[in-house]
């Protein structure tokens, strides 16, 4: 057995059973595991159908509902929540229930986790086991079977933020016990990769004593390690990937003070995580750049920005997935599921991962809605199919040639081959702006020889033949007429030719 790993000759992506892989997805919260009513079996199933490469899975944590996000998988009612722990008292937790026992296992959840990671591997499907989570809030935390007044275990009162420190030693060592167990447990699948904390977060404005971002690295840092020891005496290693813990507080010199900051240097050459995620932010830094990827969940594109992000970090050593991108997820019609569509697109074409929440799936709506069917849902598969019928061990972004684009155009590109280039086109626009009709022609280095040029529209999938372009210095290549986006293809005739872009 050979689980998931990074691709021996492009480091960008991974492989699985012997073929190229790249993670697309846009997958239900979370929560199939640890929501009892939610029909796991369903969602996999029409996953895999829509080509979903990708499932990100936590194993522990749940949200309250919100005005802004919605009800989901990751959102059980108390008598629906399947905690790892049995919950058995004596005495009651906060939500009125009986208290967890750290020290025990809770069959249920452990049988639906098998099931789960059993039926995700007869798909092909790669999950994201996540262990733990930033808590937020004092409301979320309540609701965690680590606080204090939830277990049986006598813990000390901490405050929310603390959860992800070392300060409080016993419950350190709570949750290495934790990750440990897990680790052993699912050792034996190919198709998992691990995830330490989702959000991390330090630095909190107005809080006495936070925790800085520093030392929350060093609690993710030290729990990834015991993953490392844990799988050194078992058979198999697991790819782990995250992200360096954000900073909710900045001096004010810096932009947008009201919005956190992420950084992503010390992910990709400080902590040992085989793969970086990193969640678009507003606040995106990167060796001294700030990129502005969209406010959460507030339907702005951000499209050039997003690019530019994904480039900046390709030459980094380690892949990049763009995880849980929440742009526009809450607003479930054509308008944000376009902008998701865009977003995914151009960041596969940067050489990137993607991964969005599809809010339109929750439990009694495991396949999502029928609107998401015709739209999202169907969007992804298209990307999917498309992006794993490419050579992906030659696969390279490619800007360098790309001299003109029709106005309002965001382009990014994939070399492929040494002799394919797909250009993709966007609509960079931004709300009731966008979605009008784009006209003119691409003006682009080619190096001599003959192109087949065809077309791909990315919301249906059908392609259409555009004749046969000879290059030549800046050479005119004509578009159709299209909305919101296109993919252009240029193949050249001969194996033996190379684009001028990728001799520069």
């Amino acid at each position: 057995m050979s689980v998931v790993a990074i691709h021996p000759t492009n480091p960008k992506i991974l492989t699985f059973r012997a073929s190229p892989l790249v993670l697309v997805c846009a997958t239900e919260h979370y929560g199939a595991v640890i929501n009892r009513p939610f029909e796991f079996e369903r969602y996999l199933t029409d996953a895999a159908e829509k080509k979903q490469t990708l499932s990100r899975l936590f194993l522990l944590f749940r949200e309250l509902q919100s005005a802004m996000n919605p009800a989901s998988s990751c959102k059980p009612e108390s008598t629906n929540y399947i905690s790892p722990f049995p919950s058995s008292g004596p005495g009651n937790a906060l939500d009125g229930l009986p208290r967890y026992d750290l020290d025990g296992r809770n069959p249920e959840f452990y049988d639906r986790l098998h099931r789960f990671l059993n039926r995700a591997s007869d798909h092909g499907i790669i999950v994201e086991v996540v262990l733990f989570s930033n808590t937020y809030s004092e409301d979320v935390w309540a609701l965690n079977p680590f606080h204090s007044a939830n277990n049986i275990q006598d813990l000390s009162p901490i405050p929310w933020h603390d959860y992800t420190t070392k300060r409080d030693a016993a419950r350190f060592a709570r949750q290495i016990a934790f990750v440990r167990s897990i680790v052993e447990e699912l050792n034996r699948y190919e198709n998992i990769i691990y995830e330490v904390c989702n959000e991390p977060g330090g630095d909190f404005p107005n809080d006495a004593n936070p925790p800085s971002a520093d030392e929350i690295n060093e609690w993710i840092t030290s729990l990834i390690a015991e993953i490392r020891e844990t799988e050194s005496k078992l058979p198999h290693r697991h790819l782990i990937a995250g992200q360096e813990a954000f900073k909710y507080k900045l001096p004010e010199e810096l932009i947008n003070p009201k919005d956190v900051h992420q950084f992503s240097e010390k992910a990709f050459h400080e902590m040992d995580f085989d793969i970086v995620n990193m969640h678009p932010l507003s606040n995106m830094w990167h060796r001294g750049e700030n990129y502005d990827l969209g406010r959460f969940m507030c339907g702005s594109l951000k499209l050039r920005q997003l690019r530019d992000y994904c480039l900046s970090v390709y030459a980094e050593a380690k892949p990049l997935n763009l995880d849980e991108d929440n742009a526009a997820s809450r607003f479930m019609d054509p308008s944000g599921w376009i902008i998701h569509r865009k977003r995914a697109w151009t960041t596969l074409m940067c050489g990137a991962h993607y991964d969005m929440i599809d809010f339109s799936i929750n439990h009694h709506l495991e396949t999502g809605t029928s609107e998401s069917q015709q739209h999202i849902r169907k969007w992804m598969k298209l990307l999917s199919e498309f992006i794993h019928e490419l050579d992906l061990a030659t696969a390279r972004p490619m800007l360098d040639g790309i001299l003109q684009v029709p106005c309002d155009v965001c382009p990014s590109a994939l070399f492929v081959r040494q002799k394919d280039w797909f250009i993709y086109l966007a609509d960079e626009r931004e709300g009731n702006e966008a979605g009008g009709l784009i006209t003119g022609e691409l003006l682009l280095d080619l190096a001599e020889g003959s192109y087949a040029l065809s077309y791909l529209d990315p919301a249906d999938g059908s392609w259409t033949g555009g004749g046969v372009v000879q290059g030549r210095n800046a050479t005119n290549i004509p578009l159709p007429e299209f909305r919101d986006d296109l993919l252009v293809r240029l193949e050249c005739a001969s194996s033996d030719d190379a684009m001028k872009s990728n001799q520069k």
